[in-house]
């Protein structure tokens, strides 16, 4: 799919490279990612209210609250709150935390995608005046295609990514991912990227529908 005009910065960067594809992704994340941060960040808010109300709510009714600290009973008041200012920090910033996870994911639902240009040899994404240009070489030929009518999402994963860690188990590596969605000839779009990966890369692909 060929685009009839591009932003002026971008052309600049493309300068005289061959262009395979050109197109604008309608979102910038999956719908079910930012909805599944969503959910994450209401249960971290939740859980972190019913904890303020279960530790902090006494003091609202200027009772005494009773806990431990280091193994040692320790009562805390509106008279005295040494107690509790560092247990009151830890629930300001985890409260923090999942207001945080809430607002940003809320932003993403409703956060547009941005401009895809392929070229010989690599993929440039374009938004909001800032550029990241991938090579083809590091992708590494695993996508997921989720499409119905030739319109659809592509999931492009990279060569680069993060260790995650996990408890009682080994850790495990997450993949970067790039995100193409919402686009018409889903399918030849897709083709004509795993002829450019598979230039750079002898690997397999993997192609899941």
């Amino acid at each position: 799919m060929n685009l009839t005009e591009l932003p002026i910065d971008l052309k600049k960067q493309i300068e005289n490279e061959k262009i395979d594809f050109s197109l604008k992704s309608t979102r910038k994340y999956p719908l079910n990612k930012s909805l599944t941060n969503l959910l994450i960040g209401l249960c971290m808010c939740i859980f972190m209210s019913l904890f303020v109300h279960a530790f902090m709510g006494p003091l609202f009714t200027n009772e005494v609250v009773h806990f431990e600290s280091n193994g040692q009973p320790v009562t805390a008041s509106l008279d005295n709150l040494d107690e509790l200012i560092f247990p009151g920090i830890i629930i300001i910033l985890l409260s923090l935390s999942g207001i945080y996870v809430v607002i940003r994911a809320i932003y993403s639902i409703f956060q547009s995608g941005g401009y895809f240009v392929g070229t010989e040899s690599r993929l440039i994404q374009f938004q909001n005046g800032k550029t990241i240009s991938t090579d083809w070489e590091q992708f590494t030929g695993n996508v997921k295609i989720n499409a119905k009518n030739n319109y659809g999402n592509l999931e492009y994963e990279l060569r680069t990514g993060k260790i995650k860690g996990r408890k009682n188990q080994p850790d495990k590596f997450v993949p970067d991912v790039i995100y193409i969605l919402g686009i018409v000839n889903v399918y030849e779009i897709e083709r004509k990227c795993r002829i450019r990966i598979k230039e750079n890369d002898p690997t397999p692909a993997v192609v899941e529908y």
